[in-house]
């Protein structure tokens, strides 16, 4: 029997990877993620991050503390003051979190790419017409964080957050290889779309999306006096008026996932910024382009 060549070799590591972090029981253990890093055990949590460790490279160098009661403060991580300086152009919006530049491109019609040949509509993942229209010859970034990275995400300018819709869902990983699998996923999971007025651009609209993903037990946002999980009934919208200074912390996941930004005509990817470009928050990610 001939041997398995390089590229059948990788198909199977992504059949595992696909199986293992797909065709399990999604939703109950990302209840059992929640609650499990919870647990106050410095112990524990010295063990959970050890194994964390064979899996990816995660690196604490640039967190505030360097001891965690639980797995979840590890998670939740603050930085040092200065880790994440922000462009302070006045004509840059930065990158909100620490991420890899996923599909990236102008909102052109009814949908956009979760990844190459797998299209999803913006409307059903805005869940808002009106909104869908504003978009139309915008611009749109996905940003995938992976578990070892920083996990809060920040005001990318000046903004008042007016609105948050929260959309109860589905747990799929969110890494590369389910995206080329599952269509429509970012429509399918669990999600807050953020609507927010740019400040410093007679207010015009930028839209933010968190996408929650497996073993992402909440997401967290400051404007808002609830936790946002699987297990909370709602309301489905809430308004607000919040302003955020640019580069103010806006909340965090509970482990990694993604943020789906969408700005409106007027606005261009920054130079270099392109799928599979690693960006830290803070960094440009667009720019006025009027």
């Amino acid at each position: 029997m001939n041997k398995p060549t390089w590229r059948e070799k990788i198909l199977l590591q992504e059949d595992l990877n696909f199986l293992l972090t797909n065709r399990v029981p999604r939703i109950a253990l990302t209840r059992f993620m929640g609650w499990f890093s919870r647990i106050q055990s410095r112990w524990l949590t010295r063990v959970s991050i050890a194994v964390w460790r064979w899996f990816t490279t995660l690196d604490l160098s640039d967190a505030r503390q360097q001891r965690f009661d639980s797995l979840h403060a590890c998670f939740t991580r603050e930085l040092k003051p200065g880790a994440r300086p922000f462009e302070p152009q006045r004509d840059v919006i930065c990158s909100p979190s620490d991420a890899i530049v996923g599909a990236c491109g102008v909102v052109d019609g009814a949908d956009i790419l979760q990844a190459k040949g797998f299209p999803y509509p913006v409307r059903e993942l805005l869940q808002s017409e009106a909104l869908t229209d504003t978009m139309q010859g915008g611009r749109y970034v996905t940003l995938r964080l992976t578990s070892a990275m920083y996990h809060r995400f920040h005001a990318p300018h000046d903004v008042v957050v007016e609105r948050v819709t929260y959309l109860s869902g589905d747990t799929w990983n969110v890494n590369p290889i389910a995206l080329k699998r599952v269509q429509r996923l970012f429509c399918k999971n669990e999600r807050a779309v953020i609507e927010t007025r740019l400040s410093a651009f007679d207010n015009a609209p930028l839209v933010l999306v968190p996408v929650a993903a497996i073993l992402v037990a909440s997401i967290r946002l400051h404007c808002l006096d609830v936790l946002l999980h699987l297990r909370w009934p709602g309301p489905k919208v809430m308004n607000c008026n919040a302003p955020h200074a640019k580069g103010q912390e806006m909340g965090w996941f509970e482990h990694g996932s993604t943020i789906i930004v969408f700005a409106p005509p007027g606005f261009e990817l920054a130079p270099g910024v392109a799928a599979g470009q690693r960006l830290r928050a803070g960094e440009a990610l667009l720019r006025c382009s009027t």
